[in-house]
């Protein structure tokens, strides 16, 4: 029971950039499994590494992932991939988190990380160009706007950029973002303790 509670209580919010070709088979083969277990999907990459490397990133809804993390969904999409067997040679499966320098993949991280430095990029051209570096300075449903860096003669000190463009998107590792990083995953993995504590002490009555 304590399983279905915590599917039922994860807001699935659905990415923003997704991959394509092979790549896209194998997210739509394991993103439901992943979802069920409590967990987000951000990215899936098949690379050359080490021969082939699928490499899967997600994450909790509150943006923690550990080590014990990893191995449950590890342990969750391996057998759903030898059932489906999508990539036609062996390979190594790779579980990580997102990173601090992570991809910015749903509306919620630009919120979250509102006041860090991004860079990235658009499908379409926004204020005549594709290619983006600065500081978020807000978010909503719609798009989110940089306070850009550096911006070039005749540029505008800010821009905004409609989710609906984004094609890709990441944090930019500074000392603020380490700092703010920690202490959320410090506050967060508190909230989990807290709420664990809660369910334990529930489970008696």
């Amino acid at each position: 029971m304590s399983d279905t509670t915590q599917t039922e209580n994860v807001a699935i919010e659905p990415r923003l950039i997704v991959e394509t070709g092979l790549d896209r088979r194998v997210a739509d083969i394991i993103e439901p499994t992943i979802e069920q277990i409590g967990y987000q999907l951000v990215r899936v990459r098949l690379s050359a590494q080490n021969g082939a490397t699928l490499q899967i990133m997600c994450e909790r809804p509150d943006g923690t992932m550990t080590v014990e993390d990893c191995e449950q969904v590890s342990m969750a999409v391996s057998p759903v991939l030898d059932v489906e067997d999508p990539i036609d040679k062996a390979y190594h499966l790779e579980v990580s988190s997102p990173g601090i320098d992570r991809p910015m993949v749903r509306k919620s991280d630009f919120k979250r990380w509102t006041g860090h430095l991004l860079k990235c990029e658009t499908s379409i051209l926004v204020d005549g160009r594709k290619r983006f570096r600065g500081t978020i300075v807000a978010a909503d449903d719609d798009g989110f706007t940089l306070d850009r860096d550096q911006p070039a003669a005749g540029d505008a000190p800010t821009v905004v950029i409609p989710f609906t463009a984004l094609a890709e998107g990441r944090l930019i590792l500074t000392d603020e973002l380490i700092r703010d990083a920690l202490a959320a995953d410090k506050k967060a993995k508190a909230a989990q303790a807290a709420n664990q504590n809660d369910e334990d002490g529930g489970d008696e009555e």
